[in-house]
């Protein structure tokens, strides 16, 4: 298994039509709140907005897989965040944790999923 497949399952159908990208610009746009997808999407929602038509309504039909609340998924997100070289400041900031808050996630991360958070990057 990769590291990449390892995605909870409450996120799964938001990287499933997303992408990992997307999904996560998704739980950091939507996250914590109700989210009503129409089925019929013209464009005037706030998903189709961001997201596009097509995305919008593979979400609608995917609807059925979604919680009804948007998760937050911040451990998660702080995980695929770190992976692309954002700081732990940076990280911080978008989630609106403390550093010391991403450092634990980082720290409980699936073993292998990422390399140690105090180990210095290279580049």
């Amino acid at each position: 298994m990769s590291c990449e497949s390892k995605v909870p399952a409450q996120i799964e159908p938001y990287v499933r039509v997303l992408g990992m990208d997307g999904a996560v610009d998704f739980l950091l746009s939507f996250g914590g709140a109700e989210l009503y997808v129409p089925r019929n999407a013209k464009g005037k929602s706030m998903v189709a907005k961001k997201f596009g038509i097509e995305k919008a309504q593979a979400l609608a039909e995917a609807s059925e897989f979604l919680p009804r609340r948007v998760p937050t998924a911040k451990p998660w997100i702080a995980r695929q965040l770190y992976k692309k070289n954002l700081s732990v400041a940076e990280i911080a900031r978008r989630l609106h944790v403390t550093d010391v808050t991403v450092r634990a996630y980082l720290k409980r991360a699936p073993k292998g999923e990422i390399g140690d958070p105090r180990q210095l990057r290279l580049f």
